[in-house]
């Protein structure tokens, strides 16, 4: 039993690793990391996004994003680390996390959140993110702002909205 636990896993693994890179081939040029990195740590996320409507940046009511609240799994579904902000913090279970700046996005149709490039800041703690410099946001599901009314008369109200996204930590080589 555990030989046939074992070949799954490793097939399973396998199929993550050539899907992944069949993936980066396709991503748009906007979210592609430089030259001279190398992928750390693939995972995926799985939570929610928290919108507020409120004034806009614009001055106009919309749905405001507020933040996201994600685990994040390895391959196997088993649960790696978190994704939570503001700010915008991946943190591994070994304690360490990095932060970082939008670089880029780009769409990827109705109904999902963009593709995303963030430059990370230095790693605190010690760990699996420790020389993390770049993190991508790829394969996204859902997590828009909600299709319903936002105006003066629903100021302050709260959206959770589902969402699923791999993440892609990036060290230089």
């Amino acid at each position: 039993m555990n030989v046939q636990r074992l070949t799954r896993t490793a097939l399973a693994t396998a199929l993550i690793a050539s899907f992944s890179h069949a993936a980066l081939a396709d991503t748009p040029e906007s979210v592609q990391v430089p030259d001279g990195h190398k992928v750390a740590l693939e995972t995926v996320g799985v939570g929610a996004i928290r919108y507020l409507c409120d004034t806009s940046d614009d001055g106009a009511m919309a749905w405001v994003f507020k933040g996201p609240s994600a685990a994040l799994n390895d391959g196997d579904g088993h649960q790696v680390g978190s994704y939570y902000g503001p700010p915008a913090t991946w943190e591994a279970l070994d304690g360490s996390k990095v932060t970082g700046t939008q670089q880029a996005t780009a769409g990827n149709g109705d109904g999902n959140i963009a593709l995303q490039l963030v430059k990370a800041n230095p790693a605190e703690g010690k760990g699996a993110m420790t020389g993390v410099s770049y993190i991508q946001r790829l394969n996204t599901e859902g997590g828009v702002p909600p299709n319903v009314a936002c105006d003066a008369d629903h100021k302050g109200a709260t959206a959770i909205v589902t969402y699923q996204a791999d993440y892609l930590f990036w060290t230089a080589e």
